[in-house]
């Protein structure tokens, strides 16, 4: 097992939800960030959402894009925008340009350092559910910024054809 690969750790503690992504965070946790977008979107009690990337190596654009979506699913719930934590230049650097401090306060250093955090049971999700996903992903990227929409046109169009074609058995 390698030490860097990604995985989500979260904590939830008098109304603030701690998810911390840790090491290589690609598509294959995705089904997992997916339902805790859902999960968080019915968290009775939820006040402050921090999403903490100090441990994350590197983030691919479908994760990105179901962190974009945890942070919609708690639009207009919480009263104030949800927090992302990130000292790594290249992953500032990257939120910066798609677009992410539209909808996040981005901060190096967390207000408070929560105490238990759980390690998520990882969703499994089979190939055609990660198409999906993927696919998902993308389109809310596209939706945040004109950088996002050019970047990523041509991978959801790419995605849309392929599911056309797998949809005609």
């Amino acid at each position: 097992m390698l030490t860097h690969e990604g995985r989500i750790k979260a904590a939830f503690d008098a109304g603030v939800f701690v998810l911390k992504l840790c090491g290589d965070v690609r598509l294959t946790l995705c089904a997992t960030l997916d339902r805790q977008a859902r999960q968080l979107a019915e968290t009775p009690g939820l006040e402050t959402l921090i999403v903490d990337l100090r441990d994350a190596t590197n983030i691919d654009s479908t994760a990105l894009g179901f962190l974009a979506k945890v942070a919609m699913a708690v639009q207009g719930r919480l009263a104030e925008r949800p927090t992302i934590v990130a000292d790594n230049p290249d992953i500032r650097r990257m939120l910066d340009v798609m677009g992410f401090s539209g909808y996040f306060t981005l901060m190096d250093a967390p207000i408070t350092e929560t105490r238990e955090l759980h390690e998520l049971p990882e969703v499994p999700c089979d190939v055609e559910e990660t198409r999906q996903r993927i696919l998902e992903a993308h389109r809310i990227l596209m939706r945040m910024n004109e950088h996002n929409r050019e970047e990523f046109q041509p991978l959801v169009e790419m995605l849309e054809a392929q599911e056309a074609t797998s949809h005609h058995h």
